[in-house]
C-alpha cells in the first residue's frame, strides 16, 4: 500500500538550478557583488546631486560674501526674502513668463498637431521643417532674435510696417519685453508639444469616432468630446516638460535682455545669478536657490497629480 501511495502522489518539485545558488553562501556572494557594482553609482550620485544640494542648504544659513569669512545667521537670509521688494518682482516676472510660455507653445503646438496628423503629400518633409527650431543652440536664437527685434533694422518691425503697424519697441521696453521674450520661447518650443500631441493621435482608437459619426456629430463635437479628452494625459506631459523648462529658463533670457530693461525681464534665475555672482552675496543667494528648488519640487508634484488624475479620467471613460 505504501508503494501504491508513493506510486500515486505527485513527485516532489525540484528546486531550479539558480534557486540553489542563491541559496546559502551563494546567496551572500551574489549579493556582496551587486552591491560592488551599484555602491560607485550611488556613491557618485550622491557625490554630484545630494551633496551640491546639502551644502547650499547650508551655505543659505550663512552670511557668506566671497573674499570674507562667513559665520552662521540661521534663517535671517530666508526672512530677507519676504522683503526683497526685487526678489518678489523676479518671481511674479517668472510667474508671468512661465504661463504664457506654457500656453502658447499648447495651443500653438496642438493645433499643429492636428493639422500635420492629416494625410498630405510630404507631410514628412514639413514635419521636418517644423522641428528644426528646436535643433539651434540658444545663444544662436537669442542673437538672431536680437537682430529681429531691432527698433530700426529688425525684420520685425518691417513686417509690420507693410501692413500699417506702428513699430514696437520689443525687448528695449519694459512693457514689451516679456511678451517679446515669450515670442521666442513659442517659436523654439510649440514643434516639442506637436511632437508630443501627435504621438497621442497615433495612439487613439478610430471605434469611438467611426460612432459619433453615425450618430451625427460633426468635427468640432468630435474634438471636443473625443480627441481632446482622450489626449489630456498627453497634454499633461506636454505641460509638465514646458513649465519645468520655462520655469527655470536663463540662458535665452540673459542672452537677449540680461534682464532688462532695468529689471523688467529679470527671472529668479537671474535675480539668483546677479545676487551670487555680480553681488557675491553667496549666502543670500544659496536661500534664493533653495526657495527656487522648493519651488519647482512643488511644481512637479501637483503637475504630477493632475497627470494622474487625467490618466483615470481617461481610463474610466473607457
Amino acid at each position: 500500500m505504501s508503494v501504491a501511495a508513493s506510486a500515486s502522489s505527485p513527485a516532489e518539485p525540484q528546486a531550479a538550478p539558480g534557486e540553489a545558488a542563491l541559496s546559502g553562501g551563494g546567496s551572500d556572494r551574489r549579493r556582496r557583488a551587486y552591491w560592488a557594482f551599484v555602491l560607485p553609482a550611488l556613491f557618485t550620485v550622491c557625490a554630484v546631486i545630494l551633496f551640491p544640494w546639502v551644502f547650499t542648504l547650508w551655505m543659505s544659513l550663512n552670511e557668506w560674501r566671497v573674499g570674507e569669512s562667513h559665520h552662521f545667521v540661521g534663517m535671517a537670509n530666508y526672512l530677507r526674502l519676504a522683503g526683497d521688494g526685487r526678489f518678489l518682482e523676479s518671481l511674479w516676472h517668472t510667474l508671468v513668463y512661465t504661463v504664457l510660455s506654457v500656453v502658447a507653445p499648447l495651443v500653438l503646438g496642438t493645433a499643429a498637431a492636428l493639422f500635420f496628423h492629416k494625410e498630405m503629400p510630404l507631410r514628412g518633409l514639413f514635419r521636418g521643417i517644423f522641428v528644426m527650431p528646436m535643433m539651434a543652440t540658444p545663444v544662436a536664437i537669442a542673437l538672431v532674435w536680437t537682430m529681429m527685434f531691432h527698433p530700426q533694422l529688425g525684420v520685425l518691425n518691417y513686417l509690420l510696417s507693410l501692413v500699417g503697424i506702428e513699430p514696437q519697441e520689443w525687448v528695449f521696453h519694459p512693457s514689451t519685453v516679456i511678451p517679446s521674450l515669450v515670442l521666442v520661447e513659442t517659436w523654439q518650443w510649440t514643434p516639442l508639444v506637436m511632437l508630443i500631441v501627435l504621438g497621442g493621435l497615433a495612439s487613439l482608437p478610430q471605434e469611438p469616432y467611426e460612432s459619433a459619426q453615425i450618430d451625427g456629430a460633426n468635427a468640432w463635437q468630435r474634438f471636443r468630446y473625443l480627441t481632446l479628452p482622450m489626449l489630456s494625459p498627453f497634454l499633461m506631459v506636454a505641460v509638465i516638460i514646458r513649465t519645468i523648462d520655462a520655469f527655470k529658463s536663463f540662458d535665452i533670457i540673459y542672452a537677449i535682455t540680461q534682464g532688462g530693461p532695468g529689471t523688467a525681464s529679470e527671472t529668479i534665475n537671474l535675480y539668483l545669478y546677479s545676487v551670487a555672482f555680480a553681488y557675491y552675496q553667496v549666502g543670500y543667494g544659496s536661500a534664493i536657490a533653495v526657495v527656487f528648488f522648493v519651488f519647482i519640487v512643488l511644481l512637479s508634484l501637483l503637475l504630477l497629480h493632475l497627470r494622474r488624475r487625467a490618466d483615470r479620467a481617461v481610463r474610466g471613460a473607457a
